[in-house]
């Protein structure tokens, strides 16, 4: 615990929260069977140094690391991603999830996000997110997905927050 409290002192700590977020997805033609099938990842993100995590001249600024499992179902069942998270409220007003993973021997990325952040729309923009799995190297795409924060997990989500 000391250890902690030094880098609250030196204001050099971070902090950790679990995010789930779950829904469906489809292939694309050829890319796996039909129909929608289940989409879930489970994340661990948070900046590692909450000082430039909140420095608008870092390049770390409102952006931080992520890892977790991924169900991408036909392809993949709680396989390990690891990404990062990016908030981009001042910008294009987007939150985005980028994380890699891999399936017999095939790297894949997936790109999600949640768009239109504006404070009169924060229970939607904050829950729903829009996104694609794609082949790593040869950019192709593999299915597109929505994702959806429920609500009724607020609680495991606030009380999942942690200094580091």
């Amino acid at each position: 615990m000391d250890n902690l409290l030094d880098k609250i002192k030196n204001g050099r700590f971070g902090f950790k929260i679990d995010e789930v977020m779950s829904g469906e997805h489809e292939f694309e033609p050829g890319m796996g069977s039909g129909g929608k099938h289940k989409f879930e990842f489970r994340v661990t993100w948070g900046p590692q140094e909450v000082s430039k995590w909140l420095n608008p001249q870092s390049p770390d600024f409102l952006t931080q690391p992520l890892q977790g499992t991924v169900t991408v179902g036909g392809l993949c069942y709680e396989t390990p991603c690891q990404g990062t998270l990016q908030l981009d409220y001042f910008g294009e007003r987007k939150i985005r999830y980028i994380f890699d993973f891999e399936v017999e021997g095939t790297e894949y990325q997936y790109i999600g996000e949640k768009v239109n952040i504006w404070p009169w729309n924060l229970p939607f923009s904050h829950t729903t997110c829009f996104g694609t799995v794609v082949e790593k190297d040869s950019r192709r795409l593999v299915s597109r997905s929505v994702t959806y924060f429920k609500l009724h997990t607020t609680p495991q989500f606030v009380s999942s927050f942690r200094l580091t």
